[in-house]
Formats: structure tokens, sequence, C-alpha cells
């Protein structure tokens, strides 16, 4: 997987020699040798990971860094820090300005390149949830959040079979969030399951594999999306490389540092916040799309698509696909007569009785305005006649309460009834046929069920 990288850096021999390792491995790369360059260039260019020097004349990496995470452009775009300096004060001061890693001069190449397609998987899907997100906004179905993140602290899994090393991270997560410790990757594997914001796995375990129980994670759907910190011993550099190739999303090294592992671990959990954030307005956004907001029913746009996929199948096995095309009666007497949120609360009750009289295998739908559908798969005439005419019954025989229940109006509906006839029906023709049905039954005076033959 390719990407756009920016190289920051204020020596220009330091930017050519890590232009043309990049470029060697068919990145495309972006120069930028001072920090406000590099902020404009951020902006416009929309780099998928910026590699940023530390000392730099007048605005430093750090100060880069925090703006960058400041725009809400830019804050998602990962940021390694490039420096020769090596002490715990500096590590953590750039993972605290927002920084994804923080890599020491000279570069182990192969490190950085593993690095830049660890960021760069985690770049892409970021992208294309924030792009679905942005498409729900333009479509109106996502309205804003109040809140991306959500609270401080998170659930950590702990695995580790290094009970004083466990036992040390534990009590220092223990002030800002929910540790707990598991020495068998297999119950860990259980717990994983549950509701985890962070597992930590020591990848340099003695009685299992951290490199195969992450890869397990991975593997399993419902904990690949899961962050993974890796601790690792810093000679154990193969280790750390293949932790990144399997998909782990960062790494602590050994000895750890209180510092550093604080603030690797709330990146981790602020970002996967970020992404359930983006997660669950997608999820929202589809069910908006499909969904009828006043009655909660699916909508014309959902019972489409399904009505053709059954009528596909009908054409196949022979099985007969029934509709119910359903109207209420003298609706505009309610808007005129009592104001159009008295027609919205009928209109809502209505919903539920018509979902409570169905079968768990129909679909009952909003079609439009007062006139509501039921796609009945497996269904012939005769059946779907005497479900039609429960649910007209149901209706009729009891009032809707409205205004608070100050009012009891007297709603009766009328049904029209198809069902499908051999491969050569169609949908289009299936909805004519029960559409002249309503009409029939609301000519010969409402509040009946009518049958149209094929």
């Amino acid at each position: 997987m390719s990407a756009r990288i920016l190289v920051v850096d204020d020596i220009d021999s330091n930017v050519r020699l890590l232009q043309a390792k990049l470029t060697a491995e068919y990145y495309e790369v972006l120069t930028a040798s001072d920090g406000p360059t590099a902020l404009a260039i951020a902006a416009s260019e929309r780099p998928d990971i910026v590699l940023l020097d530390v000392m730099m004349p007048g605005m430093d990496g750090f100060a880069v860094c925090r703006r960058l995470k400041d725009d809400p452009e830019t804050r998602h775009v990962p940021v390694v820090l490039v420096t020769a300096l090596d002490g715990r004060a500096d590590r953590v001061a750039g993972l605290e300005a927002g920084a994804d890693d923080f890599l020491t001069k000279p570069i182990d190449d192969v490190m950085l390149l593993a690095r830049v397609r660890s960021l760069t998987r985690l770049k892409s899907v970021i992208d294309e949830l924030r792009d679905r997100e942005a498409s729900g906004r333009r479509m109106g179905v996502i309205a804003g959040a109040a809140s991306r993140l959500g609270g401080s602290g998170g659930r950590i899994l702990i695995v580790d079979d290094n009970e004083r090393q466990a036992k040390r991270v534990s009590d220092e997560l223990a002030v800002e969030h929910r540790p707990i410790v598991e020495t068998d990757p297999a119950k860990a594997l259980l717990t994983a399951r549950g509701p985890v914001d962070l597992v930590i796995v020591n990848i340099g375990a003695k009685t299992f594999d951290g490199l195969r129980f992450a890869a397990q994670l991975r593997s399993d759907e419902q904990t690949r999306k899961l962050p993974i910190l890796a601790v690792a011993d810093i000679d154990e550099r193969q280790k750390a490389i293949k932790a990144l190739e399997i998909g782990v999303n960062d790494l602590l090294a050994r000895p750890i540092d209180p510092g550093e592992l604080a603030a690797r671990v709330r990146t981790q959990i602020r970002r996967k916040r970020y992404t359930d954030y983006l997660r669950a307005n997608l999820d929202h956004s589809l069910e908006l799309a499909v969904t009828d907001q006043l009655t909660g029913l699916h909508n014309r746009r959902y019972m489409s698509g399904q009505l053709e996929a059954l009528m596909r199948r009908a054409s196949v096995d022979g099985m007969p696909v029934s509709l119910l095309v359903i109207d209420i009666d003298h609706f505009k007497k309610v808007n005129d007569s009592f104001g159009h949120d008295v027609g919205d609360e009928v209109l809502r009750e209505f919903a539920v009785r018509l979902a409570s009289n169905v079968r768990a295998i129909d679909l009952p739908v909003r079609h439009g305005g007062e006139e509501f559908v039921v796609v009945m798969p497996d269904t012939d005439l005769e059946d779907a006649r005497r479900i039609a005419e429960r649910i007209r019954l149901h209706v009729a025989g009891a009032p809707f309460g409205v205004m608070g229940g100050e009012q009891m109006l007297g709603v009766t509906i009328s049904i029209g009834v198809a069902t499908s006839c051999g491969a050569e029906d169609t949908p289009t023709a299936l909805m004519k046929r029960a559409d002249e049905a309503v009409y029939e039954a609301k000519s010969r005076g409402r509040n009946r069920v009518f049958v149209r033959a094929a």
C-alpha cells in the first residue's frame, strides 16, 4: 500500500536521504525545511504520514506536531517524530504532543518502513470512515455529535506471564484506567471479546507466543479492531518488526517508562474512541437511510430492494410473494380537524398495531404519507387475505388515543392484497395489482379488504 509522506527537516541532506529511501519503496514524498512550511503543505496536500524532525530553528517539531493535532483537518494524520535525542523526557514530550511514534537517528530503515506501513493501514481505515461520515452529513442523515472521544480512562487488558511486570503496568494505569491482568492467553482471548478499549501484550512472554496471540486478535471478527500495544525488549528488533506486520498498533520498549506508557495508552484509547465514533455514525446513517423516522418502520427504499430479491427467488423456487397495500381512511380529515401533530400520532400508533399483527418474516413498511405496505414472503393469496383481515379488525376494534389520551379517534383502514404469479411477474406489476385492490376497497366503502387476483 503506497502513501503520500511529508518529510520535514531543516538539514537538506537528511531530507534527501529519507526521500531516496521512501521513493525507492514507491512512496510519494513531499518535503519541507521548517515548521510553518510543513503546516502549509499538510493543510493543502493532505499527506498520509508526517516524518517530522524535532530539532529545527524557530518552530520545533513538538510545536509543529501540536499544531497538526489541534487542527480538525490534520489531527488524524499520523506523525512520527525523528530526532537525535534519545532521552525519556523528549520521548514523552513527543507522545504528549500527539505524535504516533518517536524514532531516533540514525534511523533503522527496516523499522521505519514497518512503522510507515502500519500507520498507512491505520490512516486508510480512518480516511474511509471519515469519507463515509462526510457523505452521510451531506445527505443529512448524520447530525453533529456532542463529543467524539467520550470520557477519560478506558478498560485495558494486560496479557503478560511476567506477573511482576504486569502488576507494575496495572498499578501505573489504575490511576486513570480500569486495567485487568490475564496470564493465560486462551482466557485473554475470551476477555478481549468483552468491553475492552486496549490490549497490552508482552511479545517476549516465556510461556506463550505473544506474536501469535496478537495475530489471533487480528483474525477474530470480534477483536480485530481492538488496538494492541506490544511490549518488547529494545534488542528484540525482529519481533518488533513482525508485530507491526501482524497489525500491532504501537510498541513500548522495556524497561517500561511510566510516562511513556501513559502517553502511548492515552493515544491509543483516544484514537479508538474516535474510530468508534466514526463507525457508530456510519451505522446510524445506514439505519437512517432505510428507516422512516416518524414510525420507525422501514422505508420505501429498503422495501424496493427486498421485494426485488424476493421476487427473483420466487421465480426460481416458485414460492409466492404477497403484498398488502394499506391506506388509512379519511386521514386528511384528521390533519384538517386536529392538526398534523395529531396526524403524526395516528401514524405512529398505526405503525405499532401493524407491526404487532404481522409475522416475524413479514416486512412492514411506510410507503409514504398515510400509505403502508407489508411484504409477505412465502405467502399465498388466502393466507395474505387472512392476515390483512386481522390487521383491519385490530385497527378498527379500538380507538386511537391522541393528545396525551385526551381525545379518542376511531380509525379504519382499507387494504389491497395481491400475490405474485409465476416467473414472469415483476415487483412493479405486483405493486400495481395491490394498488388497484386498495383503490377498489376504498371505492366499495372503505374499512375493508379487497383481493386482486392475477
